[in-house]
């Protein structure tokens, strides 16, 4: 029996399950990952990397990253403390839906997971202090295939729920999609 349930999402490819949540007076488990269960979701693969992020301020907006072909990565991301606004960019090059944007609330309390194939880029914003992320990777990081979209950029119109506090100069200096070719499905 699966520990996650499928919930709607707009471009293809995109995957938001919620977690079952076993609790009892000792607390609660939830399941993560499981290869098996997240295949449904388009996980293929192993995990090779897994990342968590602290994010200190509300408002404070990371992204949008991406890794090009050949280290192209899937992603499963969870809010483990507190609440982000997270953001999936498709970024394939002759999808119907390129360069369209999706977003969904992750919480600890709401037990969602968000699944990203490869050829999308990543982006979040927190909407409470102190946002706790998990992530696993089918790819391992890779300096030399980084890719990243300006989050601000006005022809992809994000529309952030929160006024746009903390930015990081690298992500602050990213290009828009002027120029952007896109990646390889």
């Amino acid at each position: 029996m699966s520990r996650f349930t499928p919930l709607p999402c707009r471009l293809d490819g995109l995957a938001l399950l919620e977690r079952r949540v076993m609790a009892d007076e000792r607390g609660g488990l939830q399941r993560m990952f499981c290869r098996d269960d997240l295949a449904v979701a388009g996980w293929r693969g192993e995990v090779v990397q897994s990342n968590l992020t602290l994010t200190r301020q509300k408002g404070t907006l990371r992204g949008l990253h991406f890794q090009y072909p050949p280290r192209a990565e899937i992603k499963a991301i969870a809010c483990i403390r507190g609440a982000v606004f997270d953001v999936a960019v498709d970024i394939r090059r002759g999808s119907p839906t390129y360069l369209h944007w999706e977003g969904h609330v992750l919480s600890h309390d709401n037990a969602r997971t968000f699944i990203l194939p490869e050829g999308f880029a990543h982006g979040f914003q927190a909407l409470t202090d102190d946002a706790e992320m998990l992530y696993f990777h089918s790819a391992a990081h890779s300096p030399d295939h980084e890719g990243g979209l300006n989050a601000l950029d006005p022809a992809i119109a994000i529309a952030w729920p929160e006024p746009v506090g903390l930015m990081s100069e690298r992500d602050r200096v990213l290009p828009g999609i002027a120029g952007f070719e896109g990646v390889e499905p």
